[in-house]
């Protein structure tokens, strides 16, 4: 009987903006019988929401601003999909996030192809060997030529390509996919919503009852394309494909349900299960007997009834089950996980056992941070978490400033979740944002006003760097700090950092100070 490790899936799905990322998420879900009726992305009045989107400037704007996380059956097997923010003001959540799954799905526009974030997405993916499988959407609109997309995520990836399934026509001559593994053609029908339509059989490509079904002269042109597809494009390679260096290519419509049933299955048969975990000293098995797992997001207010904060930790080895005793590494301190939930998207349920895999969410209110490792005892830290220093920095201005004492909290716990940072200027200023993207202000002005009753302006400020701070030499350090101070914050962690007004500025200060580090990216530890 197989072991509950080896049923385990966990992948990401990454895309640029509008390629149909959450689209995909809804359908994925309603194939894998986790919903029954998908919501649409950028919902028209009276309509629903994206399943996954919950934030309320995520259902105004039609867009994923963060991370979320649903987990489902499907055909045996354990089902983690994490739905990342396609938008590239929130690459470092999507960074963080791919560190906690064993493969990707990309999704690439069929009339657009390979766009910018999903270079971006693919070069944090590159970074880790995460194997990857490719999904080319909404190929019931006007597309490029197949040939021509596999062409381009060849050259552009440098990946090999491996079409599973192959498109008959496109836009309004788009009749349907054949699968070139199985000889099973899904013939296209537009049903959108739940429906969802059945394959029928056909003995390969040249077989006689596909006229039937398909005209005659899109026949012709699709028997030469697939027999070009087999003399051109090497077989499906399982071990080239577990080492990053192979996708495997299927065609569809997510919106109209085309594809996904064929691409779930694939998660099934080819996705890896969990893959083994970097950490100081070694590398973490998922066959290990002992507990372990690591904090890559941390999520305020997602239930606003309850104003709680939830860790998601991905479990790297062991089985979880509920109410065990694990050490929270970086405090010493002993925690019991009696309420431990698993996600679908927004609602949840008390997670009575977990495996390697798994994504669980520990409610707390602060004691976990992103990088937190948790094991039985093991004084492990899981490697690869990073922190990148913010690249735009604002101050809050309040409306009311009796509220200084909810902006202060409301800051802390926001920038706890790495999507922003704050800093407090050891001259006494008041506190400085820093985020990656320009988007993530009006992400936090949204939040601070929906979620903590808190409304500001923000104003800007002389600040265009900022590095971490680090010397082995703690004397050196302590006189930096006091010729620099007005220059020098801690972060929410006390980390000490520098704000530089410009690129030269900063340079000048690295030379002039050759004792002291200056870091761009840092461990969550």
């Amino acid at each position: 009987m197989p072991s509950p490790i080896s049923l385990r899936r966990t992948f990401a799905i990454i895309s640029h903006p509008d390629a149909g990322k959450t689209t995909l998420t809804e359908k994925l879900l309603l194939f894998g019988g986790a919903i029954h009726l998908a919501g649409a992305v950028k919902a028209k009045k009276g309509g629903q929401s994206a399943r996954s989107d919950w934030m309320a400037i995520e259902q105004q704007r039609g867009i994923s601003v963060t991370a979320s996380v649903m987990t489902f059956e499907y055909n045996n097997h354990t089902i983690n999909l994490l739905d990342t923010p396609g938008h590239k003001d929130f690459s470092e959540d999507t960074y963080r996030t791919l560190t906690a799954v064993d493969s990707a799905v990309m999704v690439l526009d069929g009339a657009k192809g390979i766009e910018e974030q999903t270079l971006k997405l693919f070069e944090v993916c590159r970074l880790r060997d995460t194997p990857i499988i490719t999904f080319i959407n909404k190929m019931d609109r006007d597309s490029k030529e197949p040939f021509e997309l596999l062409d381009e995520i060849e050259k552009t990836l440098q990946l090999d390509v491996c079409p599973i399934t192959w498109p008959i026509g496109m836009g309004e001559r788009f009749r349907g996919c054949f699968n070139l593994m199985t000889d099973t053609l899904y013939l296209f029908d537009g049903g959108r919503g739940s429906q969802i339509t059945d394959a029928m059989q056909f003995n390969g490509a040249d077989d006689p009852k596909l006229e039937e079904h398909i005209p005659e002269n899109q026949l012709a042109q699709f028997r030469e394309e697939v027999a070009m597809v087999k003399a051109i494009y090497p077989k499906f390679d399982a071990e080239h494909y577990l080492a990053g260096h192979l996708t495997p290519v299927f065609f569809g419509s997510a919106i109209n349900n085309f594809g996904v049933r064929e691409l779930l299955q694939a998660l099934c048969d080819l996705a890896p299960s969990p893959r083994p975990q970097p950490a100081e000293n070694r590398t973490i098995l998922p066959e290990e007997p002992k507990f372990t797992g690591f904090v890559f997001k941390i999520q305020a207010n997602m239930d606003k009834n309850h104003r709680d904060r939830i860790a998601f930790v991905r479990i790297c080895s062991g089985k979880y089950t509920r109410g065990m005793k694990v050490l929270h590494v970086r405090s010493g301190k002993t925690l019991a996980l009696n309420n431990p939930v698993l996600f679908l998207a927004r609602e949840r349920e008390l997670a009575e056992e977990a495996w390697p895999g798994d994504i669980i969410g520990i409610p707390g209110h602060g004691h976990l941070r992103i990088g937190d490792t948790l094991t039985e005892g093991e004084q492990l830290y899981v490697t690869g978490i990073p922190s990148f220093a913010p690249e735009l920095f604002q101050r809050v201005r309040l409306d009311d400033p009796l509220k200084s004492k909810q902006l202060k909290a409301a800051l802390e716990q926001l920038s706890e979740e790495g999507a922003s940072q704050i800093f407090k200027p050891l001259d006494g200023a008041s506190w400085i944002i820093g985020v990656v993207g320009q988007l993530q202000f009006d992400v936090i002005a949204s939040r601070l006003k929906s979620e903590y009753g808190v409304n500001g302006s923000f104003e800007e400020v002389s600040y265009t760097n900022a590095r971490w701070l680090y010397s082995k030499d703690p004397a050196k350090m302590k006189e930096f700090c006091e010729k620099n101070k007005y220059n020098t914050a801690e972060d929410a962690s006390g980390a000490l950092t520098y704000l530089a007004p410009n690129a030269w500025h900063l340079q000048r200060i690295a030379q002039d100070w050759p004792d002291m580090e200056f870091l761009k990216t840092r461990e969550h530890r």
